[in-house]
């Protein structure tokens, strides 16, 4: 992997990246020399001993925040080569109990946030005419499923947005793609799926990655070989575990 990725010297934000998948990408994003800089509202301490992996408390629904995080970091390194929008919410709640309260909630993390962040970095791709922006969705934004209406509704608006940015921003070389990781075992999933109904469906169906099994197709969208934007990466299916 280090012979094919080499980030050294470029500076990566991960939204939603103190656990999951998103930690799993910083990691892996500094282990190849590169800065990874990670906004969320949750503490991060399997990530807080990197010496190339930087933590800080934002909210990615507050848009001023947003904007002077990444001005912040752009000053201090010089620059910013890459985006990943993976920052969200996953209430499981009945349609008909869905109150206005957590409805905006949703939207405000989910679809407003990678807006917000969006808005924020492409100055400095667009500047530079390169980059990667990387926009988490879901299978369930085109499935849909129970209890899962605003979620999906947020992804599925995710995807329109990522191909309607991506075709606005060709022009000035940086790349927009959209990913569908597939079922994964993390801390959202499991919460969102208490009872384990869920987790034995999939461990019977299509099977559940780990977080570790998303990073290689993450680092080929953020590398020059991925001479492709407005695209949607999709694991449907994980290996079997040995």
């Amino acid at each position: 992997m280090k012979a094919q990725f080499d980030a050294s010297g470029e500076v990566l934000i991960v939204t939603g990246g103190a656990r999951g998948i998103g930690a799993a990408l910083a990691r892996a994003y500094a282990d190849l020399g590169g800065t990874a800089v990670v906004l969320d509202v949750v503490p991060a301490p399997d990530l807080a001993e990197h010496p190339r992996v930087e933590v800080h408390h934002v909210d990615v629904s507050d848009a001023t925040a947003v904007r002077d995080a990444v001005d912040d970091v752009a000053a201090r390194h010089g620059r910013i080569d890459a985006l990943v929008a993976g920052a969200a919410v996953q209430p499981r709640v009945d349609v008909m109990d869905t109150s206005p309260d957590l409805w905006r909630q949703v939207m405000a993390v989910n679809l407003d946030g990678v807006v917000w962040c969006c808005q924020a970095v492409l100055p400095h791709l667009v500047e530079r005419r390169s980059g990667a922006i990387l926009v988490f969705a879901s299978g369930l934004a085109l499935a849909g499923r129970a209890q899962a209406a605003a979620y999906a509704a947020s992804k599925g608006a995710l995807v329109a947005y990522a191909k309607s940015l991506a075709a606005e921003v060709a022009q000035h070389r940086v790349r927009v793609n959209t990913v569908f990781p597939g079922v994964i075992d993390t801390a959202q999933f499991r919460d969102a799926n208490p009872d384990g109904r869920e987790r034995d469906h999939w461990s019977t169906t299509t099977g559940i990655g780990s977080p570790d099994d998303v990073v290689g197709p993450l680092l080929f969208l953020l590398s020059e070989a991925a001479t492709m934007t407005g695209s949607t990466l999709t694991r449907d299916r994980a290996f079997p575990k040995e």
